[in-house]
């Protein structure tokens, strides 16, 4: 695979050309969001910082080099739509991009093609846009709720959000490079990098037929505007139902491919079990594994926090689910611990991608409630009542439970 110009493009952009507004991340570091505040999340090891950095609201922090910041988890109860400035990054390698001048950017499009391109911005933003309302989730979110613990970043439930992206169809931008006959992947590349050159460069690929799907997207635009830098500004590769280690940031390179992909983030790194359940016996290793492809279907309560105090009597109940693009058919809801269940309303539809909002009233008596929710694709897909356990801690999707105390 040919290697991309990523270090020229940033000599380039730092040495001359003026990065236009919201197109450079400055300051770089992050700052406290209030002196000493944390969040302590219900796990081992579980205190996280917040901070706030350029063009997002105090997010929970990870690691910060690089970034990797969470959802507080309360931000999903705010709308079905995550803010930009809330929603969740994630980098693997840490020698991110800090400017790119728009004008000077180009995606390259080559390999097994008729005619290899390079496209500006505006040459893209004049192909005809799509739009499309998708969850990126990472693959680890909820890993810190895994038991036995397994190594990786130990994530509560914050590492996803719901975004409307816009933006033009792969399928149009290969059109216009001519994939050849012959053709079985395309290969993603982004201008982040490896700080050492034994590192791995981060690169995915799809199967053609999915890459040509239609809905697979290079977006330049989250919820109205342009991408935040930490969101992959300028381009993004945006794959609806997948998990979010397909949707490489700042994309640059596009390498159509005669044979499979074979670099360490689809070979080694990023891969399942290759059973129904993607699942093992805890403590086993799998016979075989396949590369991490689309969601478990999943559902939250998000109005109230486990372990809270409410009052008895009537409450309401508010949540979201979501799956891998069957779209959610229902959504029950158990006050019991799951010996009996009743079904929420749905709520506003905005496509078989994205998060489906939810509600029920039930009665709460004084005392303790453990709360389950259960969702259900129009795949007949469920979660399970217990959690399935895979090496890498990916795809938790079991019926979750909030623990309440009515007085």
């Amino acid at each position: 695979m040919p290697d991309t110009d990523r270090r020229t493009l940033l000599r380039q952009a730092g040495a001359g050309l003026i990065a236009a507004t919201g197109a450079a991340l400055a300051p770089w570091s992050s700052r406290a969001a209030r002196a000493g505040e944390a969040v302590t999340l219900p796990f081992g090891n579980g205190e996280r910082p917040l901070v706030a950095y350029p063009g997002k609201r105090p997010l929970l922090q990870m690691t910060a080099r690089p970034p990797q910041l969470e959802t507080p988890f309360s931000v999903f109860d705010e709308g079905v739509i995550t803010p930009n400035d809330a929603f969740f990054v994630r980098y693997h390698l840490a020698d991110i991009p800090t400017v790119v001048d728009p004008e000077a950017f180009r995606l390259t499009v080559s390999g097994h093609v008729g005619a290899p391109v390079a496209l500006s911005l505006a040459e893209l933003k004049a192909m005809p846009a799509s739009e499309i309302v998708a969850v990126n989730q990472c693959s680890g979110n909820s890993r810190g709720f895994v038991e036995p613990r397994v190594a990786g970043g130990q994530l509560a439930n914050g590492a996803m959000g719901n975004a409307r992206w816009t933006g033009v169809p792969l399928k149009a931008v290969l059109e216009r490079a001519g994939v050849k006959a012959g053709a079985v992947q395309v290969a993603f590349e982004g201008l982040d990098g490896p700080v050492l050159p034994a590192t791995p460069d981060f690169a995915k690929a799809l199967g053609l037929d999915h890459a040509r799907d239609g809905e697979v997207m290079l977006a330049w635009a989250m919820n109205g505007e342009d991408l935040p830098w930490l969101n992959g500004y300028p381009l993004r590769l945006v794959v609806p139902g997948f998990y979010g280690t397909y949707w490489v940031k700042h994309l640059n390179a596009i390498t159509v491919l005669d044979k499979p992909y074979e670099g360490f983030w689809m070979t080694s790194a990023y891969r399942i079990p290759d059973n129904p359940c993607a699942c093992v016996e805890p403590g086993q290793a799998p016979k075989t594994t396949v590369p991490i492809n689309r969601f478990s279907i999943r559902s939250f309560v998000t109005n109230l926090a486990d372990g809270a105090a409410i009052p008895a009597g009537r409450t309401a109940l508010r949540g979201i689910a979501f799956d891998g693009g069957s779209g959610i058919r229902a959504v029950a809801v158990s006050t019991d611990d799951g010996h009996s269940w009743t079904e929420a309303q749905l709520g506003a539809d905005l496509g078989r991608y994205a998060f489906r909002p939810w509600t029920l009233s039930v009665d709460l008596p004084a005392g303790p409630h453990a709360l389950r929710v259960r969702a259900t694709g129009n795949d007949g897909a469920t979660q399970p009542m217990e959690p399935r356990w895979n090496p890498p801690g990916y795809m938790r999707n079991v019926v979750e439970s909030v623990r309440v105390q009515a007085a």
